[in-house]
């Protein structure tokens, strides 16, 4: 590579925080870069897959569902058991995926409400940028749900994408006026949460970085399995054979994510079949916990009752994420643990790892893979899984902070993980929580009075890092109630 371009990848890099040096000598020393895809699914919870994505915890997965083709993808890499989500819904997940900072930092941990409160990804690091800094030629795409008013991605650096996309898109639900009104894709009962047509883009995309023989980085954000349920009909039509599911959700829901794993096979024969599993990391993992079912269980019985045909109440069920406490929405285990999965070269086939990783982790990860080295800055949260990937699951992520911030200031909690321990903060009241999750995943035994100082400690951590980076402070009554009264942390 000339000088010039050296000059110009070291520029680009600086807004990733990046090492000059490291890039500079990647730039110029030729090597095949690896390629990237992720596959980011939509409300699907840690246990929600037909394999454990914990083998010593029996109930991390639910014998009803059939997911054959990510129990192929985990048989193959490796499942972290401590995969978390950054948030408990969507969009805020999406952006710190995107720019390896927390939703704290990015001062986005809700929705966006109006047009001004849209996130520009043109004022951020972002994966595409980084892998583009380290390696022009890297080509990189985004396909299916990029999250509502965020400006294009290809402000992102994305060459290729489907455009400004949110739920409605996909047959979710409409957000335009308020309403919960569905909105129904072209030929659902075909392409349910346009999962076929979407990985139909993804294959000719593989397709085209391998014609122009260029290393990629694809993220492809599935609509499903998030309201509103939508699958094939021969799918719901072989789990309403299979009776009543023993957790609270409708037979459709295990449909949709059957929908979609065939979506997540497809994609998998394309890599194999065009030679790149030798030089492509996947990874899969989903953008939240898993989301209550209130509504499609209204349904279900509706159709029961209408048949004459009985189902126990959801309230004779286990819940949606057992064994984990909530569920999305909430910063207990079961909004933000989700399945997350990892294959690719060096990582050794089934392992697993207890190592606690968060997405915002991914972009230091793919630097540090494609050869841009550690990513070393204050203003990247995330630190490089590479060295757990290659050593079996063992050793640790190092980032500029020890532990795992989550935050949710409008619902007024905040939480922080660090090793086994979980700190739950509810500033509203003031109390805190704190679990052992390694003898206490369902968070159900409170520590925090016997261990005083730990959970003092572990708060004043959480506290420093929310003002440091400016965090939304917490909210006492949501905007959109017009109100703006706030109390600092």
């Amino acid at each position: 590579m000339k000088r010039r371009n050296i000059i110009i990848v070291i520029g680009l890099a600086a807004t990733a925080g990046l090492s000059s040096a490291s890039l500079a000598a990647a730039a110029e020393s030729g090597i095949k870069r690896p390629n990237f895809i992720f596959i980011l699914t939509d409300d699907q919870g840690w246990s929600e897959t037909s394999f454990q994505m914990d083998r010593n915890t029996p109930d991390s997965f639910c014998s009803y569902f059939e997911t054959p083709n990510m129990r192929r993808l985990a048989e193959a890499g490796m499942r972290f058991t401590s995969g978390y989500a950054p948030a408990p819904i969507c969009t805020p997940t999406r952006r710190s995926v995107l720019c390896g900072q927390t939703p704290s930092r990015l001062r986005g941990t809700e929705f966006p409400t109006n047009p001004k409160e849209s996130f520009d990804p043109r004022d951020h690091p972002t994966i595409p940028k980084a892998l583009k800094a380290i390696d022009a030629s890297y080509l990189c795409a985004h396909f299916g749900k990029w999250g509502e008013l965020i400006p294009d991605p290809r402000f992102a650096g994305y060459d290729v994408s489907d455009g400004e996309t949110g739920n409605n898109t996909g047959g979710g639900m409409s957000r335009e006026d308020g309403s919960r009104k569905p909105v129904v894709a072209e030929q659902p009962d075909k392409d349910p949460k346009l999962i076929f047509s979407m990985t139909k883009r993804a294959t000719e995309f593989l397709e085209r970085a391998v014609r122009e023989t260029r290393p990629f980085f694809m993220q492809i954000s599935h609509y499903a399995p998030h309201y509103q349920v939508r699958s094939r009909a021969e799918t719901i039509e072989k789990y309403m054979k299979k009776g009543v599911p023993p957790r609270d959700f409708p037979p459709e829901f295990a449909a949709m994510l059957d929908d979609l794993d065939t979506g997540v096979g497809i994609l998998l024969d394309k890599v194999k079949d065009l030679g790149l599993e030798d030089n492509t990391y996947i990874v899969l993992s989903s953008d939240n916990g898993g989301a209550p079912h209130e509504q499609q269980n209204e349904l279900y019985q509706n159709m029961l009752h209408a048949t004459g045909d009985t189902v126990p109440k959801p309230g004779d069920r286990l819940p949606v994420n057992y064994p984990l406490r909530a569920a999305k929405q909430s910063l207990y285990e079961g909004g933000i643990r989700v399945p997350f999965i990892v294959r690719g070269p060096g990582v050794a086939a089934g392992s697993a790892s207890d190592v606690p990783v968060v997405q915002y982790d991914l972009l230091p990860t793919f630097v540090d893979l494609a050869g841009g080295g550690e990513v070393v800055s204050k203003s990247i949260d995330g630190g490089s899984m590479r060295k757990v990937l290659e050593n079996e699951g063992k050793g640790k992520v190092k980032r500029p902070l020890p532990g795992l911030v989550f935050h949710r200031p409008q619902r007024g909690y905040s939480a922080y993980r660090e090793g086994n321990l979980k700190l739950v903060v509810d500033w509203r009241k003031n109390v805190h929580e704190l679990y052992d999750l390694s003898q206490d995943l369902s968070e159900q035994n409170d520590l925090a009075k016997q261990m005083p100082e730990k959970a003092k400690q572990m708060h004043a951590i959480l506290d420093r890092y929310l003002k440091d980076v400016n965090a939304e402070p917490y909210t006492e009554l949501r905007q959109k109630r017009g109100k703006k009264t706030a109390k600092e942390h």
